[in-house]
This record gives structure tokens, sequence and C-alpha cells, in this order.
């Protein structure tokens, strides 16, 4: 199988990973007091926000190779597409 084939699917679960990871970093550094705990609640979904915001560039950086196989895969599934719309729209052409 060739390696872009799951292209998409590895480009998402590193992605996942890179979230899972930068979340468990932000608990570490609030559970150690290094970083301030928010109010009541509010802790889980400020944690969960700062690992977005860490998360995005870092994965925007990270995963270049894997984000251009997957763009890759998707623009060749497009343009297969786009033949066979084409192609059916020649058949319906000639019919008339």
């Amino acid at each position: 199988m060739s390696s872009h084939h799951f292209a998409t699917l590895r480009y998402t679960a590193l992605r996942i990973g890179l979230f899972v990871a930068s979340f468990a970093v932000v608990w570490a550094l609030s559970y150690v007091h290094v970083i301030p705990l928010a109010i009541g609640a509010s802790n889980t979904v400020w944690m969960l926000l700062l690992a977005i915001v860490i998360s995005a560039p870092l994965s925007f950086v990270l995963l270049r190779k894997q984000r251009d196989a997957m763009s890759e895969q998707i623009v060749a599934k497009v343009d297969r597409q786009r033949e066979r719309l084409a192609a059916n729209a020649g058949q319906e052409d000639g019919v008339q």
C-alpha cells in the first residue's frame, strides 16, 4: 500500500495525539501550580482551551509533511471526481 493511502487518517490521529499531549502538559503544570488554576469547575474548560491554543501552532509546524500528503490525497480524489463528472456530462450531451 502507498504511504499516502491513509494520509488523512494519519494526520488526524497525529493531530489528536498532539492535542492530548498538550493537554497532559497543561494539566501537569496546573497540578504543580506552575500555571494558575481557574475558579471552580471552569478549570477543565480553561485547560482544554489552553491545550488547543498550544497544539494548533505546533501541529502547523510539526505536521507539515503529513498535511501535505493529506492534501495530495484529497486533490487526487477531487480530480478523479471531476473527470467522472465531465465524462458523464459528455455522455449526456451526446444523447441529446
